[in-house]
């Protein structure tokens, strides 16, 4: 029996010795390694740089601090990380699975572009921009009753600003005050001019003379008649001319320019107050309160707010719905529409602080 153990345990020994020297050669054979082919800018295929972003299909946006560029659209492709700069446009022509392709200038020389690939997930295209982690409060600007404030980089000091629902916005539109434009029908289209006929007297109406017409004539919509003002309102604008502005004329004895706003004019009566949201041509959104006094026909800015991180949508469904509370509707910052697919539209709520003015 003790000799049967012996063998029995110089068996388990010569089978652990194995074991082991299994073991060791396991851990001692050599890995193989995928390495990817270290790549510059100087691989990615040169292309003809964008001089026109009219032609550009869609941009692409991306709240990264780096992102990758790839030479094919596949994630088994040679890529190359980037560091991103503000100042960057990533222009989108084409989309695939999971990459965009996009047309890039190497420190934005034209001449000097590439086509590259990014991945999806890294970007975001203009049409799909919303407010999502979207500072509302951040403004460039601010005049408080002929008081200039270029340092103060928030809304907070007059008051509180969020994004709603656009059902709570339609709700709200149905609670809204101020004065409706009614067409006054003394006023007709005659010969492409705005003509005001009233007992056989015929006043053209025409645009405001400090206008430059250099890029082309301009256009007058007429818009409606105010009768707290006494003013008629046209929108004045232009093929040539991407600004647009309403223009208010008196019919009272001559007709006479009496003052403009850069957006559809919101007029609270009781209050004396001319307001307007627009789309401003630098950045943002402006949102301007001003009083106006129709026996002098001046006006007094009471407030103006150049907003940086949203656009005016239609600035005719802006509202009031007390004194202290304003409604709009607004496209996020670099939002556009591309190829049938239209941008995502937000809507705001401002809130005034109580007895501001």
């Amino acid at each position: 029996m003790k000799f049967i153990n012996q063998i029995f345990i110089s068996s388990m020994v010569i089978l652990a010795g194995c074991n082991e020297k299994n073991k060791t050669s396991e851990t001692n054979k050599p890995e193989t390694e995928v390495k990817q082919k270290t790549i510059t800018l100087s691989d990615f295929k040169k292309i003809k740089g964008v001089d026109n972003v009219q032609e550009v299909p869609f941009q692409l946006f991306t709240k990264l601090d780096s992102i990758q560029f790839f030479v094919t659209p596949s994630k088994d492709a040679a890529h190359l990380k980037m560091a991103y700069n503000k100042l960057d446009n990533y222009y989108g022509f084409e989309e695939f699975e999971d990459f965009y392709s996009i047309h890039y200038s190497i420190n934005n020389n034209i001449s000097n572009s590439i086509e590259a690939f990014v991945l999806k997930s890294e970007f975001t295209p203009a049409y799909e921009l919303t407010l999502k982690g979207v500072n509302l409060y951040e403004i460039r600007s601010s005049t408080f009753k002929q008081s200039d404030d270029f340092k103060s980089k928030s809304f907070k000091k007059f008051g509180t600003i969020v994004e709603i629902s656009e059902q709570e916005f339609k709700a709200n539109s149905k609670k809204q005050i101020g004065e409706a434009l009614v067409k006054n029908p003394n006023i007709q289209l005659q010969a492409d001019n705005w003509v005001y006929k009233e007992n056989g007297k015929e006043d053209v109406i025409t645009q405001h003379k400090s206008v430059s017409t250099e890029t082309g004539p301009l256009a007058n919509e007429y818009i409606g008649r105010s009768p707290y003002l006494n003013l008629e309102v046209f929108k004045e604008n232009s093929d040539e001319v991407v600004d647009s502005y309403y223009s208010f004329f008196s019919l009272n004895n001559a007709v006479m320019f009496e003052l403009s706003t850069e957006g559809y004019p919101q007029i609270l009566p009781s209050k004396g107050w001319v307001t307007f949201v627009s789309s401003n041509n630098d950045v943002g959104s402006n949102f301007v309160i001003s009083k106006y006094f129709p026996q002098t026909k001046k006006q007094d800015n009471l407030l103006y707010v150049n907003f940086t991180n949203f656009k005016i949508a239609d600035d005719k469904k802006a509202f009031w719905t007390d004194y202290d509370t304003f409604y709009a509707e607004v496209y996020p910052l670099n939002s556009a529409s591309v190829n049938g697919k239209k941008q995502k539209t937000a809507y705001i709520k401002i809130q005034l602080k109580a007895a501001l003015f």
